[in-house]
């Protein structure tokens, strides 16, 4: 669903970069299943990126809930889609309707499953370490995968699992992996269309898994490198030699060296300045009289708040005007966001929310969280515009 709003606060997104970057992983790392994951309204790009994702590469999709699936299917009929969540039972008939798979990460899920005698497609879940979803207990795994088989009405399009950590510095990626293998010993993966473990650090920092074919395609699609960075000073050479002791000492696997792959951001939220206030030295901004003026001064009422996505976190934060940041004052509102500012703003200037020199890496540290968040927090409500 394509929502318009009559404001001029918004998110516009470049689909020429979204382009470019899956170009350039498709070109780089070599998989048969390139799996886009477009769970969190396409983390905030919303769901018109579908169709500029699978022009260039990507050939299967990933959400979180049918829900999502869903509103996917608005986009496109045909491509596969994956729940990584579990669908409660009474909605798997829509699932075979629409033509979606649905994640199996427990014993007694299954055999729920099997009572419905429906034709459907089913991703196997495998815990190896994350303890969040799915089997980890192998003759679970293991009755499951022959019980399948005596189900022709149910057919095993794929095995997963989902790593917690990049192992960078840690065991817990290897340690992973070995428990993957040892869940699914006695299943030929070979013979499983889709054997996919990897997201977008895992396929940028290790070697491609001989028995996987797919890879989960998550932040990277929409411009973020994931690839640590050298240090070059004296304190990051340092803790290089450091790293690589405890690489050695607890026998790590290696990771790739650092390579930019030239990477684009498609996101900017966009809104503008719907009126220009003189403030008097010694006045109080906003709500619960938080901010009090230090000097007459001028502010500007940006048409954005909480509602859409601000957190009021970003009380302390910048937005951009005009090529310059202006420090935000007072509480963020519901729809309203006070800007400080000089003589050069004018009413229904343009202003970058998030972007540019408010780059989505900045505000989330401005809010002491991740990229994900920030993106996936703007409110779905707001007008994606595609360029």
């Amino acid at each position: 669903m394509v929502i318009k709003m009559y404001r001029n606060t918004f998110v516009e997104i470049n689909l020429e970069n979204i382009a470019h970057n899956i170009k350039t992983i498709v070109k780089k790392y070599d998989y048969k299943y390139y799996i886009g994951v477009i769970k969190g309204n396409c983390y905030g790009h919303g769901y018109g990126i579908v169709k500029t994702l699978k022009e260039n590469g990507v050939n299967f999709f990933a959400v979180s809930n049918l829900s999502e699936a869903l509103e996917v299917r608005e986009f496109d009929k045909e491509t596969g889609i994956l729940c990584l969540e579990p669908i409660d039972i009474k909605y798997l008939e829509m699932c075979k309707k629409n033509n979606i798979s649905i994640c199996v990460d427990d014993y007694d899920y299954y055999k729920e499953l099997v009572k419905l005698n429906l034709n459907i497609k089913v991703h196997l879940k495998i815990d190896s370490g994350m303890n969040r979803l799915g089997f980890n207990n192998k003759d679970e795994v293991d009755k499951v995968y022959q019980d399948i088989k005596k189900h022709k009405n149910i057919y095993l399009e794929g095995i997963f699992t989902h790593f917690a950590t990049s192992g960078i510095y840690d065991k817990n990626y290897d340690n992973q992996v070995d428990k993957f293998k040892e869940l699914t010993s006695d299943i030929d993966l070979s013979k499983i269309d889709i054997v996919h473990l990897g997201r977008s650090v895992s396929m940028c920092l290790h070697e491609k898994l001989s028995f996987a074919n797919g890879i989960r395609l998550g932040i990277i699609m929409y411009g973020f490198s994931v690839m640590p960075k050298a240090n070059s000073s004296l304190k990051g050479k340092l803790r290089e030699l450091k790293w690589n002791y405890l690489r050695k000492k607890e026998n790590i696997s290696k990771i790739r060296p650092y390579e930019e792959l030239g990477l684009k951001e498609a996101f900017t939220l966009v809104s503008e300045v719907l009126e220009i206030k003189n403030v008097k030295k010694g006045d109080f901004i906003g709500y619960g009289t938080t901010y009090q003026a230090k000097e007459d001064m001028k502010v500007a009422i940006v048409d954005i708040g909480y509602a859409d996505g601000i957190s009021r976190r970003r009380r302390y934060s910048k937005m951009e005007i005009n090529g310059k940041l202006y420090d935000i004052v007072g509480d963020v509102c519901m729809g309203m966001t006070m800007l400080k500012v000089d003589d050069t703003i004018k009413k229904h200037d343009k202003v970058i929310v998030i972007g540019d020199m408010m780059n989505i890496r900045k505000v989330a540290r401005d809010l002491g969280t991740t990229s994900y968040e920030v993106m996936t927090m703007i409110s779905p409500l707001l007008e994606r515009k595609y360029i």
